[in-house]
């Protein structure tokens, strides 16, 4: 009975394809895909964060704002770029962003994380050793508190 109701559904449905498919072809012969516009150099990525960053009025919606755009990317942040939000979070004084930035730049690094975290540690510590600004590693956050010892 579903078998014979599926046929005669998928019956109607290849005739009115068919019927209209003259309509179709023209509906999507019409829509012509533009380019984007001119494509940015990495270097003026880099240059429009740190700008941006860099901003004297910047607020803690608009840090976040820039931080969750950033991770959202498919790519890891160079560490001018690092550096600049690191200022920004140290400026509106708001700790608990850098960290969560930093364990983000970590998670990104998928599983190269043994070659591209350190690396970006090593390029960014001496600012956060004069922002005083604790890697998520040396807070303990790497590992869990409250997980199992394993039983294998």
């Amino acid at each position: 009975m579903l078998r014979s109701a599926f046929v005669k559904i998928s019956g109607g449905v290849k005739n009115s394809f068919l019927h209209n498919s003259s309509r179709l072809t023209a509906v999507s012969s019409s829509r012509c895909m533009s380019s984007h516009g001119p494509t940015e150099t990495d270097e003026e990525f880099d240059a429009r964060y740190v700008a941006y960053f860099n901003k004297k009025d910047l607020d803690g919606w608009e840090l976040r704002k820039a931080i969750n755009d950033l991770i959202g990317m498919d790519l890891i942040p160079e560490p001018k770029i690092i550096i600049a939000a690191m200022h920004a979070c140290r400026r509106l004084n708001d700790y608990a962003v850098t960290t969560r930035f930093l364990e983000a730049i970590k998670a990104k690094c998928g599983h190269h994380e043994k070659v591209i975290y350190p690396y970006i540690l090593q390029e960014i510590q001496p600012t956060l050793t004069e922002l005083g600004i604790s890697t998520p590693e040396e807070l303990g956050y790497d590992k869990p508190e409250l997980a199992l010892k394993s039983v294998y």
